[in-house]
């Protein structure tokens, strides 16, 4: 089944076999009728026919209870490492009702099952799964089971859905023991100190228009020149979180700590930007600036582990 974010459970695509209770139901019958056989019996021939009758049609019945259902992935939801992230599925039935549906992920341990879902003639209803996030970046699906064993719960009908769409994952946030001094500040000298990894710092005369609070006092109060320290391709005195702030700790753990000073910028509203190996995001500022921050932390180094499991 090639994957795809809409499915049509139809003829060709659904599955069908008796549950437990139907083959014993089948054994059952097969049982009576060799008793009818041995005794000639008209009576256990007629409650034998009548009950294989009734077996045939409630494998009609939940067959087409799963036919003509179409399960659509709406929303691929966004979270940090052990949350649960959300899926947004739509089921839109056709002439006739879709009865006691069960949608789960496949594995017990990787999402949630919903049951009894119950989708009626020319209508939708909304089916939301969630799955825990073992690790960050590209959350794909392997394939969603949707089956019914409506009405007599002797067969059980089933297809699947493989969803196209992936969900991201965020490094889970853990600030760092030691603060990571990024600010920069002017001392008797008049040289300015940046933090490893920070773009070029410059000393310029002030000029109308600059902010007073960037004036390096210290060198003004010995000489009398106002000067400014600007910072190459500088947005408003942005601090940089730099991946190499954090020398001796793993990747994993240092894109942890990224996440949780990202965060911990947007709550405060100072603009920054993020630096890491073969890969800078310009300092700014507000909500998009934030996400797009999580967004390059979560698909660090990821990108042909993604390509693999798209092509699986």
């Amino acid at each position: 089944m090639p994957r795809s974010d809409q499915h049509q459970f139809a003829q060709n695509n659904i599955f069908i076999l008796p549950t437990g209770m139907g083959w014993l139901f089948a054994a059952l019958l097969i049982v009576m009728l060799l008793t009818g056989i041995n005794y000639q019996n008209s009576l256990i021939f007629l409650l034998t026919f009548f009950l294989g009758v009734v077996f045939v049609a409630a494998m009609h019945q939940t067959h087409s209870n799963l036919s003509g259902l179409e399960l659509t992935l709406i929303h691929a939801g966004e979270g940090y490492v052990g949350d649960s992230i959300p899926f947004l599925f739509r089921g839109s039935a056709g002439k006739h009702d879709n009865l006691a549906l069960t949608v789960g992920v496949e594995g017990a341990s990787q999402g949630s099952r919903l049951v009894m879902q119950h989708v009626r003639p020319e209508s939708s209803s909304d089916m939301r799964l969630v799955v825990t996030a073992t690790e960050r970046g590209y959350l794909l699906l392997d394939r969603v089971r949707i089956e019914t064993r409506f009405p007599f719960g002797l067969l059980r009908a089933w297809s699947w859905l493989r969803p196209q769409t992936t969900a991201i994952v965020y490094p889970k946030p853990l600030l760092p023991p030691v603060p990571v001094d990024h600010g920069v500040s002017g001392d008797e000298s008049g040289i300015v100190t940046q933090a490893p990894g920070q773009d070029h710092v410059e000393i310029r005369p002030w000029r109308q228009g600059d902010l007073l609070q960037r004036v390096q006092w210290k060198r003004f109060a010995r000489t009398g020149e106002m000067a400014i320290a600007e910072w190459h391709g500088e947005q408003g005195n942005p601090d940089w979180l730099d991946f190499a702030s954090f020398p001796g700790v793993d990747t994993e753990l240092r894109l942890s700590y990224l996440t949780a000073l990202v965060l911990e910028r947007d709550k405060s509203g100072e603009a920054f930007g993020l630096r890491l190996p073969g890969q800078d995001v310009e300092p700014d500022g507000g909500p998009a600036h934030t996400q797009r921050c999580l967004r390059v932390l979560a698909l660090f180094g990821t990108n042909g582990r993604n390509s693999d499991r798209e092509a699986a």
